[in-house]
C-alpha cells in the first residue's frame, strides 16, 4: 500500500474510539493510581463525540478530517488529554493539507507535526512518564522504517511496536510532569495512562492501514 486515503484515516479514528471504549476501565484504573482517575472516561467520551461528529459522512480531505477530530477533542475532553490529543490531530491536519490521500512521507510528516505540537504545548521530555514516552519512539520508528525502505504498512507496524515498548518502559519511571509528579517516588511501578492510550493510537493506526492494504 503506497498511500493512506481519507477512508483509511477515518477507519483509524473509528478503531481508536472503539479501542478506547473497550479499554476505558483499564485506562481509568491506571489513572486512578497516579492521576485524576478520569483518563479512560474522558478519552472515551471525547472519541465518542468525534465518531458522532463524523457520522454524517467522511470529510473529503485529510486536513478537514484531522482538524475536525482535533477540534472536537479540544471542546469535549477535560483534563490534559483533550488539549494534548486535540493539538496532535490539529497539527496533523495542518501538515497533511487538503489532499485525499497521504503517501508514506506525508503521513510521517503529519505524525511528526502532531508530536511537535504536543511538545510545544506540554514541554515533555523522554523519561518524564507521559504520553511522549510512547509517541516519540513510535514516530521515530515510523520514520526509521520508511528510511530503510519499508512500506507504509510495515512502518505503521514498527510504530505500533515502538509505542507499546515505550508504554511499558514508563512502568518504573518516576513522573516528572503533571499530577503524577506530585507523588514522587510513589509514581514508580505504574504505567502512565497517557502512554497507554498512545499505544492504542498507534496500534489502531497499524490495524487501519493493514486493513486498507
Amino acid at each position: 500500500m503506497g498511500n493512506v486515503g481519507v477512508a483509511a484515516l477515518q477507519d483509524w479514528i473509528a478503531r481508536f474510539s472503539a479501542a478506547v471504549a473497550e479499554k476505558k476501565d483499564w485506562l481509568t484504573e491506571l489513572d486512578s493510581a497516579i492521576g485524576d482517575a478520569d483518563h479512560g472516561a474522558n478519552m472515551s467520551r471525547g472519541m465518542g463525540a468525534v465518531v458522532e461528529k463524523l457520522s454524517g459522512g467522511a470529510p473529503a480531505t485529510a486536513d478537514e478530517l484531522l482538524k475536525t477530530v482535533g477540534m472536537t477533542l479540544v471542546s469535549s475532553v477535560g483534563g490534559a488529554s483533550g488539549p494534548l490529543y486535540g493539538t496532535f490531530f490539529l497539527r496533523m491536519g495542518m501538515s497533511a493539507g487538503a489532499v485525499d490521500s497521504l503517501d508514506g512521507a506525508s503521513l510521517a510528516g503529519a505524525l511528526r507535526a502532531g508530536l511537535d505540537g504536543i511538545v510545544a504545548r506540554g514541554k515533555p521530555e523522554a523519561g518524564d512518564k507521559t504520553m511522549f514516552d510512547a509517541m516519540s519512539p513510535a514516530v521515530d520508528a515510523f520514520d526509521g522504517a520508511l528510511a530503510g525502505g519499508a512500506s507504509v504498512s510495515e512502518a505503521a507496524h514498527a510504530a505500533a511496536a515502538a509505542a507499546a515498548t515505550g508504554r511499558d518502559a514508563t512502568l518504573p519511571l518516576v513522573a516528572r510532569k503533571g499530577r503524577a509528579s506530585y507523588l514522587g517516588e510513589r509514581s514508580a511501578g505504574h504505567l502512565d495512562p497517557g502512554a497507554a492510550s498512545t499505544a492504542l493510537l498507534f496500534e489502531t493506526l497499524d490495524a487501519a492501514i493493514a486493513a486498507a492494504s
